[in-house]
């Protein structure tokens, strides 16, 4: 495997602006907060470069704020509506909306977002979809070893269809730093985190401290057990593409 080098990262800005929407502006985009403007609560968001709200024009949405969810929404006067279909509701009060833009109040918090496209014909694809996102649903009683593969597997899927939709989609760069995930991403290759690393969001999401050693311990057998072949390209997101899917494989097998 290569050596490490440089990561890839995101830092994203914008202006503060005035309170206005535009009739003609889209939601119909995937929406990546960049930065807090104010708060009129003590508490801050506990937002980064990686929290996203993605609205399909089918009405239905994924979004993780700290905690992955998914469900219907609706626009009504300046109020972005969320219904989760875990019976929760949250509404978004939109300060502003402009083509790629979107300043939002949440609880009192004033929030920016910038909107990148969700590629026609392949929504099923996306990263940000569903079915690339179990991984992020918290397990409710220990899993199987199978289930625990299982879910590694669909975490090398979002990632596979993160680089996917970065390139199709023509990112200039991308946030690989923010995801919880035990995988560290470098500038021209990847490996495990050690377990003391790994971030407290990902450990969450298995049922207790022996399913999370147990995913730990597959993806360390994978990893020690295969090489992975890198793609000879300048093109990083090829080059990380091939790796996961050879990653998954590899899980598969192990």
């Amino acid at each position: 495997m290569r050596k490490i080098l440089t990561a890839l990262f995101l830092l994203s800005f914008a202006p503060q602006f005035e309170a206005c929407v535009s009739a003609n502006s889209d939601l119909n985009q995937c929406w990546f907060f960049t930065y807090e403007a104010k708060s009129r609560e003590p508490k801050k968001s506990n937002l980064t470069a990686a929290s996203f709200l993605c609205l399909r024009k089918d009405s239905t949405y994924t979004r993780d704020f700290g905690v992955f969810d998914f469900g219907k929404w609706s626009y009504d006067r300046h109020e972005l509506i969320l219904e989760s279909k875990n019976g929760q509701s949250a509404r978004m009060n939109i300060l502003r909306l402009q083509g790629h833009e979107m300043v939002a109040d949440l609880e009192g918090q004033t929030l920016n977002f910038d909107g990148q496209p969700l590629l026609t014909g392949i929504a099923e694809d996306g990263p940000f979809d569903l079915r690339h996102n179990l991984w992020r649903i918290p397990a409710t009683q220990r899993e199987s070893d199978s289930a625990i593969r299982q879910r590694l597997i669909n975490h090398c899927q979002y990632w596979e269809a993160y680089f996917s939709w970065a390139l199709k989609s023509g990112q200039q760069t991308i946030d690989v730093r923010s995801t919880p995930t035990p995988i560290k991403i470098f500038g021209n290759g990847f490996g495990l985190k050690k377990v003391e690393d790994q971030p407290s969001r990902w450990k969450a999401y298995f049922y207790d401290e022996d399913d999370c050693a147990k995913a730990f311990d597959i993806l360390k057998n994978s990893f020690e057990k295969n090489e992975i072949g890198w793609a000879h390209t300048d093109n990083k997101y090829k080059m990380f593409l091939g790796a996961f899917q050879q990653l998954e494989e590899t899980i598969k097998r192990n």
